[in-house]
């Protein structure tokens, strides 16, 4: 006999039961606050810090990674409790981490620049 057909012996059908259904209180999602004096600062706060930044890039092409920086920390910072008091060390954070992908991004230019010239030649 194989095992197979073991299993079609002790087949047994279950009768399906339900308990009451629950139901939840559905309530509306906590206002957001007005933030258009604090959004119009922390834009204001970003450009001042931005500013010096931007005049000491190396090339003007690395202004827009600089901005793309600058905007992720102020999203970031719209996630904390205080946008205006932790924004600066993000934008410092997210800054230097641009600047470090813009100078590894040289470098490797930098090291592949007489590859390029050997191939083609």
């Amino acid at each position: 006999m194989e095992k197979g057909n073991d299993m079609k012996r002790t087949y047994k059908q279950l009768k399906a039961r339900f308990k009451p259904e629950t139901r939840f209180e559905v309530r509306d999602l906590a206002p957001v606050p007005h933030r258009g004096e604090l959004e119009k600062k922390l834009e204001q706060l970003k450009a001042r810090l931005l500013k010096p930044v931007i005049r000491t890039a190396a090339n003007p092409a690395y202004e827009v990674p600089l901005r793309l920086a600058a905007n992720e920390a102020a999203g970031l910072a719209w996630f904390t409790p205080f946008p205006l008091l932790f924004f600066p060390a993000l934008f410092e954070e997210k800054i230097t981490a641009a600047q470090r992908q813009q100078a590894r991004q040289r470098e490797i230019l930098e090291q592949t620049e007489g590859f390029i010239q050997t191939v083609v030649e």
